[in-house]
């Protein structure tokens, strides 16, 4: 028999560094989850990917037990580390940060395609490249 779920807990840590501090521990401790325990698995399971922001879908379940889930790391941060700024415009409108091509945006889509909402590539670009504007992102013209 399945376990019943308890919660459901969605956080966005740096791999491979989990502590039991927040936002980890606050987010994990109302629901009496083995914290340190979590900070260990999740840092075993990231450390690979270390400098990204890794997103956990973490359930929760009745008899305190947990199970969770790693994401790609958000696009903002993809795109970020593609153009190799620091942070997006807080004007995009009229400040933009740099530019990015096409080609650079269908690769982002490729690796991100497991976590977004749509299986076709054109549509994931358009995802994508909606999120770089709204960073104040150029993005080249065919």
């Amino acid at each position: 028999m399945a376990k019943k779920i308890k919660s459901v807990v969605k956080l966005q840590i740096q791999a491979g560094q989990a502590t039991p501090a927040p936002p980890v521990g606050t987010a994990l401790g109302q629901h009496g989850v083995n914290i340190m325990a979590f900070c260990k698995e999740y840092n075993d399971r990231t450390m690979s990917q270390k400098g990204f922001i890794i997103p956990a879908e973490i359930t929760i379940y009745v008899d305190r037990s947990f199970s969770f889930v790693t994401k790609m790391p958000p696009v903002s941060d993809l795109l970020r580390r593609a153009l190799g700024v620091d942070k997006g415009s807080g004007n995009p409108k009229t400040d933009k940060v740099g530019e990015i091509s096409r080609d650079k945006l269908y690769e982002i889509a490729q690796n991100k395609m497991k976590d977004l909402n749509t299986t076709n590539l054109d549509k994931a670009v358009k995802i994508i490249e909606g999120t770089a504007r709204s960073m104040g992102v150029q993005v080249e013209k065919n």
